[in-house]
């Protein structure tokens, strides 16, 4: 009897797939891979230089604030430097957004090919725990609720671009409200709110669309 239970559970050596199909679907998950730590990569390289730049610049405001006793030339200078700066943020979340939504189809099409092996060689289910369809990107990070796009790199970027852009208005609302604080943290609050709202709407609304439009569609 357990022989014949062994025998049932056997993989079928004749329904093997072709070498040069594994061949494919191995170079193809290699290649993948390598796609998806590039994407990744190219993300943190991008958030890296821009929160150096942020950086970089508040250090210069400062200086110029210290050695100009916030005259003239602090204004000029902040109301160069803050739009600039709010302009790289929005350029680099929506790009590093962008790398994001490229991972997601690396690792959707990734996914798949492991579903490949399990279905060819289901023994290694057992050492490898085959995942469901419908885990398949939970299992490596994605999805979890809508809560996860404040914890993402594009999300921390806008957190940060939507600070300088209220900055900057709070900076132009002190000088034409004739050095009011207190109209300059009201207008920097409601419009570095406002910008944070859009901003978080447009990534919720970019990854549904990432989602909608993935390569392939789960089983």
């Amino acid at each position: 009897m357990s022989g014949e239970e062994d025998a049932r559970t056997r993989p079928d050596s004749t329904d093997q797939p072709p070498s040069a199909a594994v061949t494919f679907v191995t170079t193809e998950h290699f290649t993948l891979q390598g796609a998806r730590s590039a994407a990744i990569s190219g993300g943190i390289g991008r958030a890296t230089i821009f929160l150096g730049s942020v950086s970089a610049g508040l250090v210069a405001l400062g200086l110029i604030a210290t050695a100009t006793r916030i005259g003239t030339a602090f204004y000029a200078f902040g109301l160069i430097l803050l739009p600039t700066l709010s302009f790289v943020g929005f350029a680099t979340s929506n790009r590093v957004l962008q790398y994001g939504i490229e991972e997601l189809e690396y690792v959707e099409r990734i996914a798949r090919l492991r579903a490949y092996y399990f279905d060819h060689a289901p023994e290694l289910a057992h050492y490898l725990a085959s995942v469901p369809p419908t885990r398949r990107l939970a299992i490596q990070g994605f999805g979890g609720g809508g809560g996860l796009i404040y914890r993402t790199i594009p999300g921390m970027l806008a957190v940060v671009t939507a600070v300088l852009t209220g900055s900057a208005a709070g900076l132009i609302a002190v000088i034409a409200a004739g050095h009011s604080a207190v109209t300059g943290f009201v207008t920097g609050g409601v419009v570095g709110a406002a910008v944070l709202a859009a901003l978080m709407w447009h990534q919720v609304r970019t990854w549904a669309q990432g989602v909608r439009t993935r390569l392939f569609e789960d089983e």
